[in-house]
C-alpha cells in the first residue's frame, strides 16, 4: 500500500542507516583511540580487570624505581668496604714489616696513621641518597639496623601486599659512634683478635710508634697483626653478603620487568583493538553507510510519485 501519511521503506532505510552510522561511529572511535574497549559500557567486566591490571603496573613501575635505589645504595655500600679491604691489607703488610727487629716503627706508624684516617674517610663517604651503612650511630632514636628495599607488589584474592629484601647491617658497620656499640674497625680486640669489652685496642686507633723489640712488645705487635687480621676476614664476609644481595636484587629487577611485560600484554588482549580487523570493517561499514544513504533517497523518491497519479 502506497501512503503519504507512512512511508514504511523509508522508515525502514532511515533506522538500517542510523544503525550503520552507530557501527561507523564505534569503529572510527577504536581506530583513533587504539582500544576496543575504552570505556566500561564497551565491556563493563574486560574495563575492570584492564583497570586494575594498569594500576598494578604502574605500581611495579615504581617497585622498579625502588630496587634501582637499593641497587645503587648497596653498590656504593659494596664499593666502599672493597676499598676499605685493600687499606686494611695495606695497613697488615707495615705490621707485618715492623715486626722485623730495628725497624723505625714510629714511620712506619705514620703510614698507619694515613691508612686509619682514609678507612674513617671511606666509611664516612659511603653515602647514598643521605643514608650511610658503613659509619653509623646505633644510639640515635629510630635507628634500624636491618634496612629494608622494596622488592615487589602482589595481588592475591583482592588483598594486596609489599615484599622486601631484608639487609641486616650489624655486621657490616665498620664505625659506630655509639658507647656502646662497635663497628669491625673501632671495636675493641683482645690477643685473639676477637672483638668484646677486654680488648686492648681496635683497627682504628692501634699504635705502634713507642714499640720496641723487647719481647713484651714484640707480642703487642703480633696481637695487632692478629687483630688486623681478623678485621680483613669479617669485612671480607660483609662485602661477600653484600654481592648476595646486590645479585639478588639484580635478579628480582629483571623478574619485576618481565612482570610488568606480562600484565601489560594481558591488558592488550582484553582492551586492544585489532587494527588490521577495525580497518576492515571501517571500508565495509563506510560502503554500507554509502548504500544506506542511496535507499533512503529511493525510499523517499516514492512519495513523490504518487504526484503523478493526480496529474
Amino acid at each position: 500500500m502506497s501512503s503519504i501519511l507512512t512511508n514504511n521503506a523509508a522508515t525502514t532505510a532511515l533506522q538500517t542507516l542510523t544503525q550503520t552510522n552507530k557501527s561507523l561511529e564505534q569503529t572510527q572511535n577504536r581506530i583513533s583511540t587504539g582500544f576496543r574497549v575504552a570505556t566500561a559500557q564497551d565491556n563493563a567486566a574486560y574495563w575492570s580487570i584492564a583497570t586494575t591490571m594498569r594500576s598494578d603496573s604502574s605500581a611495579l613501575s615504581t617497585v622498579q624505581d625502588a630496587l634501582g635505589l637499593g641497587s645503587a645504595q648497596v653498590d656504593v655500600v659494596y664499593t666502599a668496604v672493597e676499598s676499605a679491604i685493600d687499606v686494611v691489607s695495606e695497613m697488615k703488610k707495615k705490621l707485618v714489616a715492623a715486626r722485623e727487629p730495628g725497624v723505625d716503627r714510629a714511620k712506619v706508624q705514620s703510614e698507619i696513621s694515613e691508612l686509619q684516617n682514609q678507612l674513617t674517610g671511606i666509611a664516612s663517604a659511603a653515602v647514598f641518597s643521605g643514608d650511610n651503612w658503613l659509619s653509623v650511630d646505633s644510639g640515635v632514636s629510630g635507628y634500624n639496623a636491618t634496612k629494608s628495599i622494596v622488592a615487589s607488589f602482589t595481588r592475591s584474592g583482592g588483598s594486596v601486599s609489599i615484599e622486601t629484601i631484608s639487609v641486616d647491617t650489624s655486621n657490616i658497620a665498620l664505625f659506630d659512634a655509639d658507647a656502646s656499640a662497635v663497628g669491625i674497625l673501632d671495636g675493641s680486640r683482645d690477643a685473639t683478635g676477637a672483638i668484646n669489652a677486654s680488648g686492648t685496642f681496635s683497627v682504628a686507633n692501634l699504635d705502634i710508634s713507642s714499640l720496641t723489640d723487647s719481647a713484651a712488645d714484640l707480642t703487642t705487635l703480633e696481637e695487632y697483626i692478629v687483630g688486623v687480621d681478623a678485621a680483613l676476614g669479617e669485612m671480607t664476609d660483609a662485602a661477600a653478603g653484600l654481592g648476595a644481595v646486590k645479585s639478588r636484587i639484580d635478579m628480582q629487577k629483571d623478574f619485576v620487568a618481565n612482570l610488568k611485560s606480562a600484565i601489560d600484554r594481558g591488558v592488550g588482549q582484553l582492551v586492544d583493538a585489532d587494527m588490521n580487523e577495525e580497518s576492515t570493517r571501517l571500508q565495509a561499514l563506510q560502503v554500507q553507510a554509502q548504500l544506506g544513504v542511496q535507499a533512503l533517497s529511493i525510499a523517499n523518491q516514492s512519495s513523490q510519485n504518487i504526484l503523478s497519479l493526480f496529474r
